[in-house]
C-alpha cells in the first residue's frame, strides 16, 4: 500500500489517488467504463455506493491495477484476471479483423448468399459446441474480412443485402468479444451491428443490433439509455408484427425479457416482472418448440430470466423456486444452458449452501466449458469455494478451478 494512502482508506479514495497518480481526468475515467465525470466524482467522495464487481473490474482494468484489492483493500492479493476472463487464443486475431481499417479495395465481392450460409453454420456452432468461443475464433476472422469487403464493394440492392449480413456477422462477433479483456471491442461490434441495420434500413436488425446494444449499456451501468433504446426498438417492431415472421415477436420478446433484466439490475422489482410477464406472453404464442437464433428467446429460456430476476433482485427464495419449474436440458444451447446453471448457482450462493454451488458449477462446466470460464460471476463463486471449501470438497474444487482456469 501507498505511503500516503491509509490502509482502512474506502474503495472511492482509492479510485481517486490511482486516477490521480496515473494523471487521468474524471471524464477519461468515466469514458472508458462507461460512465460520466459526475458519477465518478460520486463515487470517489462516497456519495454514491461501492460499484459491483463488473463495474470495479473495469475501473481496475483501466487504471491498469493487475490486482483488485488494490481498490478493495481486502489485503488479500486478487488479480483482476481471475474475475475479468483470460485473453482466448484467437482474440487476437478476431480484433485484427475488426481493426483491419483498409482505405482501398482490390477485391472481388464474395458471394453474399454464401456468406450468408457461413453465418447461419457459425451460429448453428455457437449454441451447440461446449467450446463455441474456440470454435467461433477460428471462424470469424475470414467472415468478418469478406462480409466488410462486400459491404465495401457490392453496389445498389446486393449492397442491401451484404449490409445486412454484415450486421449479423458483428452481432455473432458480440457474443465472442464478450467477458474478455478488451471492452473497447464489445462497443465496437455492437454499435457496427447496429451501424449496418439501419444503413441497410431493416427494421428486424436494427432491433437486433438495439438488443446488443443494451447489453453493453447495462453491463456498464447506463440504465437510462438502455431502457430507452430498448424501449424504442420494441415498439418500432411491433408496429410490423401483424404480418411478421415468428423471428420479429421473438425479437420483441427478447427485448421485453432485457429490459427486465435492466430493471432487476437496478432493483425494480415491479417493473422487472412486468416486463417477463410481457416477454413470457410472447415466448407463449411462439409455442414450446420456438427458438430464436441471437437471443436464445423462448419458452425454457425466459423460465432461465426468471431465475435471474430474482438473484439479481435478491430474492433468492423466487429464483430458486423458478429453477424448480423446469429442466435445464430443455434449453438447446449448450451456452445458454451453461450460463442458466450459474445463475442457479447464484441463488444458492445468495443461501449460503457452498455444496449446492459447487455442483451447479461442475455441471455447467461439463456442459459448455468455456460459458463458465469466462463468467465472472461464476469465477468469483469458484474463488470463494477455494478458500471455504464445501466439506470433504477441496480437492475436488481445487480440480474444477484448475479446469476452469483458476489454478492457484
Amino acid at each position: 500500500m501507498a505511503d500516503d494512502l491509509p490502509a482502512d482508506a474506502p474503495v472511492g479514495a482509492r479510485i481517486r489517488y490511482y486516477r490521480d497518480k496515473r494523471g487521468m481526468s474524471r471524464p477519461v475515467l468515466g469514458g472508458l467504463v462507461g460512465k460520466g465525470p459526475d458519477w465518478v466524482k460520486a463515487v470517489e467522495s462516497g456519495r454514491l455506493q461501492t460499484p459491483r464487481l463488473p463495474m470495479l473490474l473495469r475501473i481496475a482494468q483501466a487504471l491498469e491495477l493487475n490486482d483488485l484489492a488494490t481498490l478493495t483493500g481486502n489485503g488479500d492479493a486478487v488479480p483482476v484476471a481471475l474475475y475479468a476472463g483470460p485473453r482466448h487464443s484467437a482474440l487476437s486475431d478476431v480484433q485484427a479483423a475488426l481493426t483491419e481499417y483498409r482505405v482501398s479495395l482490390k477485391a472481388e465481392a464474395p458471394s453474399v448468399s454464401h456468406l450468408m450460409e457461413r453465418l447461419r453454420s457459425a451460429w448453428l456452432v455457437r449454441h451447440s459446441s461446449s467450446d463455441h468461443r474456440t470454435q467461433l475464433g477460428a471462424l470469424l476472422p475470414g467472415l468478418i474480412r469478406d462480409a466488410q469487403v462486400a459491404a465495401r464493394v457490392l453496389r445498389d440492392g446486393e449492397r442491401r443485402e451484404a449490409r445486412r449480413c454484415l450486421a449479423g456477422v458483428y452481432q455473432l462477433a458480440d457474443f465472442y468479444v464478450a467477458y474478455q479483456p478488451a471492452p473497447e471491442l464489445v462497443w465496437m461490434v455492437a454499435d457496427r451491428a447496429l451501424t449496418e441495420a439501419q444503413e441497410a434500413d431493416d427494421p428486424y436488425l436494427i432491433g437486433a443490433g438495439a438488443w446488443a446494444m443494451v447489453q453493453a449499456l447495462r453491463d456498464a451501468g447506463r440504465w437510462d439509455e438502455a431502457i430507452d433504446l430498448a424501449t424504442d426498438a420494441r415498439n418500432s417492431l411491433a408496429q410490423h408484427l401483424e404480418t411478421a415472421p415468428d423471428n420479429w415477436r421473438g425479437m420483441v420478446g427478447a427485448l421485453d425479457a432485457e429490459l427486465a433484466y435492466v430493471h432487476a439490475r437496478r432493483g425494480r422489482h415491479g417493473l422487472a416482472w412486468g416486463h417477463w410477464e410481457e416477454a413470457e406472453r410472447v415466448a407463449r404464442q411462439l409455442g414450446p418448440d420456438y427458438r430464436h437464433t441471437q437471443t436464445s428467446f423462448s419458452l425454457s429460456v425466459m423460465s432461465a430470466h426468471a431465475v435471474t430476476l430474482g438473484v439479481e433482485l435478491r430474492r433468492n427464495g423466487e429464483a430458486l423456486r423458478a429453477a424448480n419449474t423446469f429442466d435445464p436440458t430443455t434449453i438447446p444451447s449448450l451456452a445458454r444452458r451453461g450460463r442458466h446453471l450459474i445463475e442457479v448457482a447464484r441463488a444458492y450462493a445468495l443461501e449460503g449452501d457452498g455444496d449446492a454451488v459447487f455442483k451447479l458449477l461442475e455441471r455447467s462446466q461439463a456442459v459448455a466449458s468455456e460459458t463458465i470460464s469466462y463468467n465472472g460471476f461464476a469465477r468469483d463463486m469458484l474463488i470463494n469455494l477455494r478458500k471455504k471449501p464445501p466439506v470433504g470438497r477441496a480437492a475436488e474444487v481445487r480440480r474444477l478451478c484448475n479446469r476452469v482456469g483458476l489454478a492457484a
